[in-house]
């Protein structure tokens, strides 16, 4: 399991294919603020809200500064079907080798009803315009989360 971004830590680079393949990269954010957030899987009920919530608040964020881009290991295939269905505007990446998940600590040990595995850990990280970790937000509820970071960024 890798280690926890801290606040002040350079935001790890990466390019992953959106859900029509095309290549995103954050460094082509570079000069905004940008929310990165990790969930488990398209089309399940927790994402499925959290996706919805980042949507509907995309052009507040978008306007204070912030990009969204939500990753998950997810095919490009699976995510466009994720989008299609609930009309996302968020940029969602795929990153089913789970190198980017892994190098944000957003990939680990896990457990629920007892049992321990291996698993994406719901995380925000807030990438400020230089590419540093502004905040780093781990093991986040689905609901309420963008509501949250609302408030903490002071939108």
């Amino acid at each position: 399991m890798s280690e926890r971004l801290q606040p002040g830590d350079v935001a790890p680079a990466f390019t992953l294919p959106d859900a029509d393949g095309n290549e995103v990269s954050l460094s082509a954010h570079k000069g905004r603020k940008v929310i990165v957030y990790f969930y488990p899987a398209a089309l399940t009920p927790g994402c499925t809200k959290q996706a919805c919530d980042f949507t509907d608040n995309l052009e507040v964020l978008a306007g204070a500064g912030y990009d969204v881009l939500g990753i998950s290991p997810d095919s490009p295939e699976k995510l466009a079907k994720f989008r299609e269905k609930e009309s996302l505007k968020v940029t969602l990446l795929a990153d089913p080798d789970k190198k980017v998940l892994d190098a944000y600590g957003a990939f680990g040990e896990k457990k629920n009803y007892g049992k321990t595995y291996m698993g994406v850990i719901r995380s925000t990280i807030v990438v400020d315009e230089d590419g540093k970790v502004e905040r780093a937000l781990y093991n986040v509820r689905a609901t309420g989360h963008v509501a949250k970071i609302l408030k903490d960024l002071g939108i």
